[in-house]
């Protein structure tokens, strides 16, 4: 089977007022339909201006990024993002009204269509009840419920998620995670997301990618069955994975040691 995003070789780098920083040096992956691709790492090691580059916000200084083969150069309604802030629903418009936006901006639907629509990826997430509510009656899940219904309704080819579940307490955060999974499971989108967290990604993820502290290089690959279960050596994944990411006896305060 064909790759459906191919990331081969793929240097960026940005500018500070002082100089010019590598963010990820020569990285290369492939995500296929249906994966649920984790790109994991501690804080620095660009996974999130990786992610940027996949949506087409950031040109690679070196080696491309290729979605059905095309190369990305531009954002496109083939790839769209859920980011980790709540605030990222329009205020004065109902959950309903937030998720048919963007199918009306977008030109993918309108009028009676658009409404259909959102109303089916709204119960999907399960909040057809509060689909007339605004989005300061909702909690913070229940504001990323929205957005990721908002993104899906969409159906891109792939969903870039940036850490969409750091900013919540732990018992929703976990609620969250089980939720994605149940809707993955229902409809089996393509999924890259961003983590720091070892055990988000080992729960999430179908196949995980570790990249090294600052400039982030591929360190390794690993397939995962959300389970975490002991090996033939009696070590779990994710203990794998924390010996890995800590191999170089680099200290990073923004991985998550659990």
């Amino acid at each position: 089977m064909a790759p459906l995003l191919q990331v081969d070789g793929v240097t960026i780098q940005y500018k500070t007022p002082d100089h010019m920083v590598t963010a990820t040096y020569r990285v290369d992956f492939n995500v296929f339909k249906s994966d649920r691709f984790v790109l994991l790492g501690p804080s620095g090691c660009g996974k999130s201006t990786l992610l940027k580059a996949v949506g087409g916000f950031i040109a690679p200084v070196e080696g491309e990024i290729r979605l059905r083969d095309k190369v990305v150069h531009s954002p496109g309604p083939d790839r769209v993002f859920v980011f980790q802030e709540f605030d990222q629903l329009l205020a004065w418009k109902t959950v309903k009204q937030n998720v048919m936006f963007a199918l009306t901006t977008s030109g993918r639907q309108s009028g009676k269509a658009a409404q259909d629509k959102a109303m089916q990826y709204i119960e999907k997430v399960g909040l057809a009840k509060f689909a007339d509510n605004y989005p300061h009656t909702l909690s913070g899940g229940m504001k990323q419920r929205v957005a990721i219904a908002r993104a899906m309704a969409m159906e891109p080819e792939v969903l870039l998620m940036d850490e969409p579940f750091a900013a919540l307490d732990a018992l929703t955060r976990r609620k969250m995670q089980e939720e994605l999974l149940e809707l993955w499971d229902g409809t089996r989108f393509t999924m890259l997301f961003v983590t720091h967290s070892i055990p988000e990604a080992v729960l999430l993820g179908n196949r995980i990618l570790l990249l090294s502290p600052h400039p982030g290089r591929v360190k390794a690959e690993l397939n995962s069955d959300g389970s975490d279960p002991l090996d033939s050596d009696g070590k779990r994944l994710s203990e794998k994975i924390h010996d890995m990411l800590f191999a170089d006896a680099v200290e990073d305060e923004g991985v998550d040691h659990a």
